[in-house]
């Protein structure tokens, strides 16, 4: 009982039994640990990238959106020039769209206008009134069409409205009048569709 109570037995049982659970399980100095375990300064580096990199992508995208920029810019042009022109056939169809059928019915004007010039007002006066009758109607419609016919008689010959048929002295007129008009001529808007005929004289 006295070998149970002497401290210095307990003391001496614990510390041979520490001892050698010591031998058995060797403390680490930790050397291996703080070799694996990178330092601060390479963990920054594996934790940024290269900024050259960085850099060089930037001024490739820059260069890209300002590539993109440029094509938006020329299709926006292109789409106006597109619009523009679409307007102004649109403009010129709703101007111009009765030419056609105005210049076919021209030679049955100049039929009505020969036919009155052949009959005798005195012999037919009935028949020269209807004639007459019939082409005012006929100029009041191309009117209403923004028609205009040329009759240049004594004008001075325009080459933009006229066609010179021949050419005759006339000592008595200015040169390069028009002394006589085979044909009428007509102007839709501002436009002529059929230049009048004529006859002028010399230079």
């Amino acid at each position: 009982m006295k070998k149970d109570k002497d401290p210095d037995s307990k003391w001496g049982k614990f510390k041979q039994q520490h001892e050698m659970n010591d031998d058995m399980n060797p403390i680490d100095d930790g050397d291996d640990e703080m070799e694996e375990t990178p330092s601060s300064s390479e963990q920054h580096e594996l934790e940024h990238p290269d900024y050259q990199a960085l850099e060089d992508q930037l001024t490739a995208a820059e260069q890209k959106v300002h590539e993109h920029w440029d094509k938006l810019v020329r299709m926006s042009a292109e789409l106006d020039n597109v619009r523009r022109r679409a307007e102004l056939d649109v403009e010129q169809a709703l101007r111009f769209g009765v030419q056609k059928l105005i210049t076919s019915l021209l030679p049955v004007l100049d039929s009505l206008e020969q036919a009155l010039q052949l009959v005798n007002q005195s012999e037919h006066p009935a028949m020269y009134e209807g004639i007459a009758l019939t082409m005012k109607l006929f100029l009041d419609v191309l009117e209403k069409q923004e028609v205009q016919q040329l009759d240049p008689l004594n004008e001075i010959f325009n080459p933009q409205e006229h066609e010179a048929m021949s050419m005759v002295d006339g000592p008595d007129k200015p040169p390069h009048t028009v002394i006589s008009v085979f044909q009428k001529g007509y102007r839709l808007k501002d436009r002529i569709i059929r230049p009048a005929r004529v006859i002028i004289t010399k230079g």
